[in-house]
């Protein structure tokens, strides 16, 4: 138990050892912490819903550095948690290590490909629902520029950026497009002052609509977009009501769903390699009360017709992450 404590803290002790001798699945959360309002909060609300329809309870942990993933795996692992989910590509190594120990537990890792025979590994398609907001904020921006926060500068989050590029100019050929990135450690998925600062910066270039993909670096993104006046797109949950009026939509990139199936298939679960995307339902954007006033019924015409396309294989958005490339955007 001190080894336990001394690399999980008090905390995850109690969350690991918490009805060890059952079958829960357990959920670990990336860096930047389970309500950071995008990407770990869409997991957590997935295991959410679960719980609330099942009456079972899971386990979880938030981590709070690199050093502990493996850590909090194998200890998951021995604790007899199964299926274990945990969000984020950075797992990756260590599930790589830690899956073939443990043969008889199904894990879930999200955003990364682990091949392992007890591995489900969930991808998403970020470039398509980024495509459609990024023709959103084409048409809605006054000012001919809009702009692209990211947090940490690896390709995943570039994938963001190049959709994002991609669909603003499908929109707009004319239409200038600025991308900036956070830093090049996991500190930047939890800046929001750098988020602000980055976001001021591209108003003094033009700016008038910022879509963030940045954690919860992007909260100080869209709250600095609001205060200065200007449209803001939120990723990963809905965040269209962190600023109602203010926020022109939200890509939404269904973690919660990835949990919540997983959570629901449970242990010996079909593992392998999933894809979500806008024809699964896997991206796509958020419309409700908080940003209708600011969606024309053209716009959304036009953004589900790509959307269509996409899905009907009529319209292919190009992946960053398939050649390090990006037709409409230079980094």
């Amino acid at each position: 138990m001190t080894l336990m404590t001394k690399f999980l803290g008090a905390a995850a002790v109690t969350a690991l050892s918490a009805g060890a001798a059952l079958a829960e699945p357990a959920l670990i959360f990336d860096l930047g912490g389970k309500f950071d309002k995008s990407f770990n909060e869409a997991a957590f609300n997935g295991a959410q819903r679960w719980a609330e329809e099942t009456g079972e309870s899971f386990r979880e942990i938030e981590l709070q550095s690199e050093a502990q993933r493996e850590q909090a795996l194998r200890r998951f692992a021995e604790a007899g948690a199964n299926p274990i989910v945990m969000a984020g590509f950075a797992f990756g190594d260590s599930l790589g290590q830690v899956a073939q120990d443990y043969p008889d537990t199904s894990f879930v890792i999200i955003d990364m490909v682990v091949d392992q025979p007890n591995v489900r590994s969930v991808v998403f398609n970020e470039h398509e629902g980024s495509y459609l907001v990024g023709m959103m904020a084409a048409q809605a921006s006054e000012t001919g520029t809009v702009s692209f926060i990211g947090g940490m500068d690896i390709p995943l989050i570039r994938k963001f950026a190049c959709g994002y590029a991609q669909g603003a100019k499908a929109a707009n050929p004319d239409i200038n497009v600025i991308a900036n990135m956070t830093g090049t450690t996991p500190a930047a998925w939890n800046d929001p002052v750098k988020g602000s600062e980055l976001t001021k910066a591209q108003i003094s270039q033009g700016s008038d609509v910022v879509f963030a993909a940045a954690g919860g670096t992007g909260v100080g993104v869209l709250q600095t977009a609001a205060d200065e006046d200007i449209l803001s797109i939120g990723v990963d949950s809905n965040q269209n009501y962190l600023h109602p009026g203010e926020v022109l939509t939200s890509m939404l990139k269904r973690v919660d769903n990835a949990v919540y199936d997983a959570f629901s298939d449970g242990p010996g679960m079909e593992t392998g390699f999933q894809v979500m995307g806008v024809a699964n339902g896997g991206v796509g954007y958020a419309m409700d009360e908080n940003n209708a006033d600011l969606v024309t019924d053209e716009m959304q015409a036009m953004v589900d017709e790509a959307a269509a396309k996409i899905s009907s294989g009529e319209l292919e958005v190009h992946d960053y992450m398939s050649d390090d490339s990006c037709p409409a955007l230079s980094f």
